[in-house]
């Protein structure tokens, strides 16, 4: 059977807005990001997650949605978004798109009419009480929303939302508000998209399970992954489902339901191991996570648009990544997180920001990049919430970091320019003519794993090195062995392995030239922050991944 090609994809996530604005009035656009296809195809991804382009009044980033099937005036028109997958096909990049079927906008149509009359079949689109109902949820946005619950003077009704109070929760129960969400999928599952990054699925889920009972609410999510399937047989659907570990079977159900887990558990732990420069927390972490059926995989990440959220940690271990991370009340948001970039979080320092990419590509899974990273660019704690690390993308030295020719109040945020994360110090241009720049570094990391395809087949085992501060896996396919080996300190060290099928290793990537491994024990050196990728020589390579120093 051939492999399904997001098990062992590379997924480079755009935030539209802020990528490159191509007509001068200072939004990011389709445009832009199609004029950028080959900088991401360049660094070697092999599929981008565009965050919502549709008609919104963008109170949230384009997740407050007016209109699923128009593409907002702002970012460009359907004939742009053909054109970006069409150019996007041609560079063998594959296009998702985010798909938000838990609320919509409060200026909706759908919300509009429902408020303004009782009798139209858009009120049961919505959750509507007389009364705010204790039903034990919580808001997502605890710091900002005081309850789930909104009085509307117009229907003379609390209607309900798990995020903010301009986001109505859809009422998934009714038949009538699936269908919509299906016609959506079909509408861009024909314009040529390969799946979707679905937003908030366990809210969804609860929805679906208080409508009907039945496998606990996950019907709804094999509903919507047969309907993709019909449209477009490896369509994808990238789930934000942020749960413990020991649900994700629920979402993945026999590999019929979510094809991708975002692993929130995974990430949580990767920042409590780097916090601690340990590798003991991460370790623990792959151990308990549930190994995903056949035809699914986990998606895996360093940081996204959003605060990184530590719920899945304990609450002292949280307090630890806090304290090493987010040490200013002003990096930290909702009580549970930071809303800082990962080259401030690693202090600026090259060597470290290329070992977390080295750790993410090593982790068995399908890496996600969030745009910018891939350069080292720093957040804005200037502004609020969530939007400190969604700021323009860093092309140039030049005004506006080569993101816009608008003047400054026209940005759809400002580019930031003081600091060792200005764009005149980290911007796109400098670094790709520095062949030790993190650029090249991360792009060298991506192109190797891209072709390491015994990560993506997810037979991974973690190995005792008798070195604390590395984490040293094997993966394995097709009787082939890939040994990645990561140390989290500052400070060399040596791995020993005992495994006797790990004999006569030979690096494949490695931060920088390294001795032999020895044999008899197999022992090998990991420098302060470095990375080596290992295999046996008498073991054939795959067709893609060839031996290559970093």
């Amino acid at each position: 059977m051939q492999p399904l090609w997001y098990r062992n994809a590379v997924i480079y996530q755009v935030d539209v807005a802020f990528f490159l604005d191509s007509n001068g009035d200072g939004w990011g656009d389709l445009r832009g990001v199609t004029e950028r296809l080959e900088h991401i195809r360049g660094l070697g991804a092999s599929c981008i997650w565009l965050l919502p382009f549709y008609q919104s009044p963008y109170r949230d980033g384009g997740y407050d949605v007016t209109d699923h099937l128009a593409v907002d005036p702002r970012f460009g028109d359907i004939a742009d978004f053909a054109i970006l997958l069409n150019k996007a096909e041609s560079l063998g990049l594959r296009v998702i798109v985010d798909l938000v079927p838990q609320h919509t906008s409060d200026e909706h149509r759908w919300f509009q009419e429902a408020r303004h009359d009782p009798r139209s079949p858009y009120r049961d689109y919505y959750v509507w009480s007389d009364e705010p109902l204790d039903t034990g949820l919580e808001p997502v946005f605890p710091t900002v929303e005081d309850s789930v619950w909104t009085w509307d003077e117009e229907a003379q009704r609390f209607y309900r939302h798990m995020f903010y109070g301009f986001e109505p929760d859809l009422e998934l129960g009714n038949p009538r508000v699936r269908e919509e969400i299906r016609r959506i999928m079909a509408f861009w599952l024909r314009m040529g998209v390969s799946g979707f990054r679905i937003d908030a699925v366990p809210y969804m889920v609860e929805r679906a399970r208080a409508a009907d009972r039945r496998d606990d609410g996950y019907w709804l999510l094999a509903e919507l992954r047969e309907h993709a399937s019909l449209h477009h047989p490896e369509a994808v659907l990238l789930g934000e489902v942020d749960v413990p570990a020991d649900v994700y079977p629920d979402y993945f159900g026999a590999g019929d339901r979510i094809s991708m887990v975002i692993d929130f558990w995974t990430n949580n732990h990767t920042f409590l191991a780097l916090a601690r420069e340990q590798s003991e927390p991460l370790a623990r972490a792959l151990d308990r996570r549930p190994a995903p059926p056949p035809r699914a995989q986990y998606a895996t990440f360093l940081r996204n648009h959003d605060e990184l959220d530590l719920e899945r940690l304990a609450e002292s271990e949280r307090n630890e990544v806090l304290d090493r991370f987010a040490p200013e009340d002003d990096m930290r948001a909702y009580d549970r997180g930071i809303r800082r970039r990962l080259a401030p979080m690693l202090d600026g320092d090259t060597r470290r920001v290329a070992m977390a990419h080295a750790l993410l590509m090593s982790l068995p899974g399908a890496p996600v990049l969030l745009y910018g990273d891939e350069i080292g660019m720093g957040e804005d704690l200037s502004r609020p919430e969530r939007k400190a690390v969604r700021t323009v993308m860093q092309w140039t030295d030049g005004r506006n970091a080569g993101f816009s020719l608008a003047d400054d109040d026209q940005l759809a945020a400002p580019a930031i320019s003081d600091g060792p994360f200005g764009y005149e110090k980290v911007n796109v241009a400098q670094q790709s003519q520095q062949r030790d720049s993190l650029l090249s570094l991360v792009g060298n990391l991506v192109r190797s794993r891209l072709g390491a395809e015994e990560i993506g087949a997810e037979r991974c085992e973690v190995l005792e090195t008798g070195a604390p501060s590395v984490l040293c896996l094997c993966h394995e396919a097709e009787g082939r062995h890939l040994v990645t080996a990561v140390n989290l300190s500052d400070e060399e060290v040596t791995c020993e392995l005992s495994d006797d099928r790990l004999t006569g290793l030979t690096d494949v990537l490695s931060d920088r030239e390294y001795p032999a491994p020895d044999d008899k024990p197999t022992k090998f050196v990991v420098g302060g922050y470095g990375y080596r990728w290992l295999r046996r020589r008498d073991e054939p390579f795959s067709d893609t991944l060839h031996p290559d120093q970093g």
